[in-house]
């Protein structure tokens, strides 16, 4: 039986269908496992890169500065600003803590993203070298002529992620030697 382009389709749609709810599913299972600190990180950091953030330390910051240049009567209690500056300070240290908590949580979890698209290349890279062997085989039992062609040969090797580190690692060395 002929599959039609809509069952190709369809089938298609249920494996990105399934492979996007299991990344939901992974990534609801991590955010029930987040600590109550982390928690509080992620809030604060989701609200201090706020639009009502910035107004509202707009509104807090300008009235405090106009309070204290005595533009609308009232007496100063901050003349020198002293005071602000060192709220912003101690609310800055605070902030970029916030922030670094949660950058340090974002960047392990994009570690382990990478690792598993490295997991998934050398296992794609792999199994394009066996096909890339059995189509080779094939076709030189059937006496095609690119089979016999060196390059294919080198594509049926399997490539060793060490020996591409170190590769790279030596170009990179070298390009910085220059």
């Amino acid at each position: 039986m002929e599959m039609n382009e809509n069952d190709k389709d369809v089938g298609m749609a249920r494996i990105v269908e399934r492979n996007i709810d299991a990344l939901l599913q992974r990534r609801k299972a991590e955010e029930r496992r987040k600590t109550f600190e982390e928690k509080i990180a992620d809030t604060v950091t989701r609200f201090t890169g706020s639009m009502l953030f910035v107004y509202i330390h707009l509104i807090l910051f300008g009235v405090w500065i106009i309070w204290n240049l005595n533009w609308i009567g009232l007496k100063p209690f901050d003349e020198s600003f002293v005071v602000l500056a060192m709220i912003a300070s101690v609310e800055a240290i605070f902030l970029s803590t916030f922030v670094l908590i949660s950058q340090n949580r974002m960047n392990l979890q994009a570690d382990k993203r990478a690792e598993l698209d490295l997991q998934i290349s050398l296992l794609t890279e792999h199994e394009v070298t066996r096909i890339v062997s059995i189509v080779s085989a094939m076709a030189k039992m059937m006496k095609i002529e690119h089979s016999f062609d060196a390059e294919i040969a080198e594509l049926s090797k399997d490539v060793e992620p060490e020996k591409v580190l170190d590769t790279m690692e030596r170009f990179t060395k070298d390009s910085q030697d220059v």
